[in-house]
């Protein structure tokens, strides 16, 4: 795994490791020669350089690059320094490294590599008018482009962006920021490394969670086992309105693939015939419907669940009085891991009535609608409303998103895996479906619903590799899921 810090905790970093163990400008000196570490750095290279320590680090740079008998030169976007910036900037000079100001007809086609040294993990805010020019004009510059510590504009705490840099490689400084990972940034970010530079961290840490966290997490199948050994788990959902026959058969699909023993899925009378086209090896129990919608009927949902060890409820489903009858019926007397999604997630917003230990699995919209607080603000400030949410209501919250948050209010895990082929109808509910199939027979804990995460993203980049981000389906990633989940059985 890999560490996630704040802005907030990475400035305190900086300034107890200046204070204990390292001065700034031996900081600002690591930090040049990680960057310069990690790039071939060849023919003539530029420098775009802003106000702060950022800046310093690609001063500081500029002398290694000079040092090593690289052209450079360096662009300022103002003529104003930090303390320890402005020490490697005189010595620039002093060296004879060529540097401008900035005007609007500087021609950027005329170095081979340009470095972002523009704005640091501080940004928060607008870009101002002349650096976004500036930002547009590096970016169409189609030269390699080298980001110190994260791109310019982009804010380090949540990957939004107004205008930034689009890089060919990012260096982290320190430790990883979670605008490395959110929203925008994997659109801006092609290649992303991170170098420990001896700052010691001090304050909360998040974890990227990679594949070798993940190792021997399948229990090898025993042979004297069968397959009720091995999780009978309940999905109930679908509608007449949203059907979804397809959907549901790949939910159930994904969940046997995942491992579950049995899967049964629970559904209104009226579509059960339909769903039958789409399913073999799942079972299928039928609930008395009134014009597409289940009827609540107490005897029916418990014959429903009868040995369900594990449930997923709210796929399809509509928002209605009888499907909030029966989300509160279920979670007043059932205590057996329950997973919430779609139209469940909806009607609960409403209800409020969130039990402990549910796993909910939103995206920020439905998020929004559980929390009261706009999309807007979910998206700025995502891991500390995801984490407090979680908290108060002792639930493990998987918050979707192009890396997904998964926390239970202690302890939170970014999971990186996924691809833009993957933004289609149904993507979510195999999700969901891969999820209850574990929690069939896995403990019902934060690093399981981490691991469906994970390999639900890890199937996705297979089947877009295979066919392409916009052909692919949700039901290409079932079908890659087999081997998706493979290297992580337990070897024998």
């Amino acid at each position: 795994m890999k560490k996630v810090i704040s802005k907030q905790v990475m400035r305190n970093s900086d300034e107890y490791t200046i204070k204990h163990k390292s001065s700034e400008l031996e900081l600002m000196d690591n930090a040049a020669k990680a960057v310069l570490e990690s790039y071939q750095f060849k023919g003539k290279v530029l420098i775009v350089a802003g106000t702060g320590n950022n800046a310093g680090d690609g001063y500081a740079l500029a002398l290694h690059l000079y040092n090593k008998h690289i052209d450079v030169n360096i662009l300022l976007t103002e003529e104003k320094f930090s303390n320890s910036g402005k020490y490697y900037f005189n010595i620039c000079k002093n060296k004879g490294i060529k540097t401008f100001a900035y005007d609007s007809n500087f021609n950027f086609h005329n170095y081979d590599i340009l470095v972002d040294a523009i704005y640091g993990t501080g940004f928060h805010g607008v870009v101002s008018n002349e650096t976004s020019e500036i930002i547009e004009k590096m970016n169409k510059s189609n030269k390699p482009i080298i980001s110190i510590d994260i791109n310019s504009g982009l804010d380090s705490d949540n990957g939004l962006a107004q205008t930034c840099i689009h890089s060919t490689l990012t260096v982290s400084i320190g430790e990883l920021k979670p605008g490395h990972l959110l929203n925008m940034a994997k659109d801006n970010i092609d290649k992303l490394v991170n170098k420990n530079i001896g700052i010691d961290i001090v304050g909360e840490t998040y974890y990227l969670l990679e594949k070798n966290d993940f190792k021997n997490f399948i229990p090898l199948r025993k042979h004297y086992s069968n397959k009720g050994s091995y999780g009978l788990v309940g999905i109930l959902g679908g509608s007449i309105k949203y059907s979804g026959s397809v959907k549901l058969a790949s939910m159930s699909f994904s969940s046997l693939t995942s491992g579950a023993g049995v899967v049964r899925i629970i559904v209104p009378s009226s579509i059960a015939s339909s769903l039958i086209n789409y399913t073999l090896e799942q079972t299928i129990f039928p609930i008395n419907d009134k014009n597409g919608e289940m009827i609540f009927d107490k005897n029916k949902i418990d014959e429903s669940l009868k040995k369900v060890n594990a449930l997923l409820i709210g796929i399809g489903w509509d928002q209605n009085e009888n499907n909030e009858k029966i989300l509160n019926y279920i979670l007043n007397n059932y205590n057996i891991p329950i997973v919430i999604d779609a139209d469940g997630l909806n009607i609960l917003s409403k209800t409020q009535n969130i039990k402990s230990n549910l796993i909910l699995t939103p995206h920020p919209k439905e998020f929004s609608r559980l929390t009261g607080i706009s999309t807007e603000e979910i998206l700025n400030n995502p891991i500390n409303i995801a984490k407090e949410f979680a908290k108060k209501h002792n639930v493990i919250l998987l918050l979707k998103g192009t890396t997904t948050i998964v926390t239970n209010g202690k302890e939170v895990y970014l999971i990186d895996k996924g691809c833009p082929g993957m933004a289609k109808a149904g993507s979510g509910d195999v999700l969901s479906g891969i999820l209850i199939g574990l929690l069939g027979y896995i403990k019902p804990d934060i690093k399981t619903v981490a691991f469906a995460a994970y390999i639900n993203g890890l199937a996705g980049e297979m089947a877009e590799n295979h066919k392409s981000s916009i052909t692919m389906l949700a039901h290409d990633t079932v079908s890659y899921l087999k081997q998706a989940i493979k290297p992580f059985i337990q070897e024998e």
